[in-house]
């Protein structure tokens, strides 16, 4: 596991989520987006954002090179973009199934 990169294994869990989300709930829609912003301005991270256009909801996920292993996400609104606040779960527990909760729930 450890060969693969992380960047790489949560784009293919979110492809797979937002392939799930369309054929399921066709209101929802989410436009996911791999942000280059942080790691150009020197921080060591990586930006997915998955965002509801219909609701102005978003869901920040970060991995940060300081915490391997490790996803840390957020729910915010489209217009605040990133809060504070961080929950954190281990790369590892994240599935398509979890995107998928976490759209139906917050996007839905």
């Amino acid at each position: 596991m450890s060969d693969v990169d992380p960047l790489k294994a949560l784009s293919d869990i979110a492809s797979d989520a937002h392939t799930r989300i369309q054929a399921a709930h066709k209101h929802i829609n989410p436009v996911l987006e791999v942000r280059r912003g942080m790691r150009d301005s020197g921080i060591p991270a990586d930006v997915m954002t998955i965002d509801c256009l219909r609701t102005r909801r978003r869901i920040t996920l970060i991995l940060h090179d300081n915490q391997p292993g490790v996803l840390l996400y957020q729910f915010v609104t489209i217009d605040d973009e990133v809060g504070d606040e961080f929950q954190g779960m281990a790369l590892s527990e994240v599935s398509a199934q979890t995107l998928v909760d976490w759209m139906q729930d917050y996007f839905g």
